[in-house]
């Protein structure tokens, strides 16, 4: 069994954006829309600055009341939009329920949708066109291909049908030869699928959903989920120690997935800058 190792991945692609960065002449910029007070929210807007300030992005954190007004909202994604010091924008999710959020992530120009959530980047990555694409699907696709495992021709079994994970990672191992199956809460019978699987990719919030009789000898799993236990320990959607016995390569809870994921919005910042350039629409 071998871990896969997104802290020390994550080192190393950072590494090649700096590289990439050092050749840029105009700074990179981000803008992160946070609205209520969510405190995990607040935590993953933190880890965002760090790394934006840590690569040497401009970082622009607008934090909205609980009750701002969806007009409010969608006026500001506009300024943001025309803001030429601006590359990416982001809404922290979750947003209060009286907001639409499809709508306001709608709102956001698709060469600035860093989150890869846009209707147009979706359609961009079903028809597979260079787009922005979701970080935490990305991140993974990124994890394997450092370790050299092929995805072409594998049984590919994802549990969770997420438009931020589930959905877009069906997308991208499509797009590299896999055969997809989405496995979700109706899904009956689950173990039937995933003991199928070569690549098993667990995306669901749920401690523990995997255990060692649901998998098969040699599988790849990929725990996405980040679940705290009562002892303030983090785990993921897999039982690790009894998993790891099976399965030829795993993503440790943290250390995994998460650090990709950081990694793929620095990149995807960056990327968004360099569309818009070939594009002359913005």
């Amino acid at each position: 069994m071998e871990l896969l190792d997104g802290r020390k991945v994550k080192k190393e692609k950072l590494q090649q954006l700096r590289e990439k960065l050092n050749r840029c002449e105009e700074q990179v910029g981000l803008a992160v829309i946070q609205i209520g007070e969510d405190p995990a929210s607040s935590v993953y807007v933190r880890q965002k600055e760090k790394m934006a300030n840590d690569l040497g992005y401009y970082f622009k954190h607008i934090k909205l009341a609980e009750n701002v007004t969806e007009e409010e909202v969608l006026s500001l994604i506009d300024q943001l939009n025309e803001d030429n010091l601006i590359d990416g924008i982001l809404v922290q999710m979750p947003i209060p329920k009286h907001l639409d959020s499809k709508k306001i992530q709608n709102r956001i120009h698709y060469l600035k949708d860093v989150d890869g959530l846009t209707d147009i980047n979706a359609g961009r990555l079903i028809h597979n066109q260079d787009t922005l694409v979701p970080c935490t699907p990305m991140g993974i696709m990124t994890l394997l291909e450092y370790y050299g495992i092929e995805v072409s021709g594998k049984n590919v079994v994802i549990v969770g049908r997420s438009d931020l994970v589930g959905k877009p990672l069906a997308a991208l191992m499509t797009n590299q030869d896999a055969t997809v199956t989405i496995c979700h809460s109706k899904t009956k019978n689950l173990s039937t699928y995933t003991k199928q699987a070569d690549i098993l990719v667990v995306a669901v919030g749920k401690s523990n959903l995997i255990r060692e009789k649901d998998v098969k000898e040699e599988a790849i799993i990929i725990d996405v989920g980040i679940n705290r236990l009562e002892d303030g320990k983090l785990c993921g959607d897999v039982d690790f120690e009894s998993v790891s016995r099976k399965a030829s390569y795993i993503t440790p809870v943290p250390g995994g997935v998460g650090q990709m994921t950081v990694y793929e919005l620095g990149n995807n910042t960056y990327k968004a800058k360099m569309l818009r350039k070939k594009n002359s629409n913005l």
